[in-house]
């Protein structure tokens, strides 16, 4: 019984650790600012056009960005937008769902770093993230279509406090 039990709290003790105390930290947030994911600085950050300009003539870009939150999603903090340039907006989601960012940081200033992609988002992920994002049933529901969108995946995030 004894070698049962310890080889149980072994297994137990190895487990993955949950990411609910970095859910907590970007959820709880009075103030939306700091830093998110892996530590990063604002060394070698491009602008937004610049990764457009990118993203024309290559399949990704890997780098820093900076923009301004357009929206972030209302349950968890899990994913956000960014408008680019060229009218078309950029949904930030971040790896491996290690992190989230604050619920409250629309119109911050931010810092990004990671992969950038162009891709075909399908219609039921398109009325998911509307659902995040608190969208009424009637817009959720007049999405019928995929759409080609700009993704970035983050491994690190600064929130500025210069909004």
């Amino acid at each position: 019984m004894l070698p049962f039990l310890l080889l149980s709290i072994v297994i137990w003790s190895c487990q993955p650790q949950s990411n609910k105390q970095a859910e907590e930290k970007a959820v709880d947030a009075d103030t939306p600012t700091g830093n998110f994911g892996e530590a990063i600085n604002d060394d070698g950050v491009v602008s937004l056009t610049q990764l457009v300009s990118e993203l024309q003539d290559n399949e990704a870009f890997e780098g820093k960005v900076v923009g301004e939150i357009k929206e972030v999603c209302s349950m968890k903090g899990c994913w956000m937008t960014i408008d680019l340039p060229n009218g078309q907006t950029m949904r930030v989601t971040f790896k491996d769902y290690g992190f989230f960012v604050p619920k409250n940081s629309q119109g911050y200033p931010v810092i990004i770093e990671g992969v950038a992609t162009k891709k075909i988002t399908d219609v039921a992920t398109l009325r998911h993230y509307a659902e995040d994002a608190g969208k009424s049933k009637e817009e959720i529901e007049s999405i019928t279509e995929p759409k080609q969108e700009y993704a970035f995946e983050a491994i690190g995030v600064i929130i500025r406090d210069d909004a």
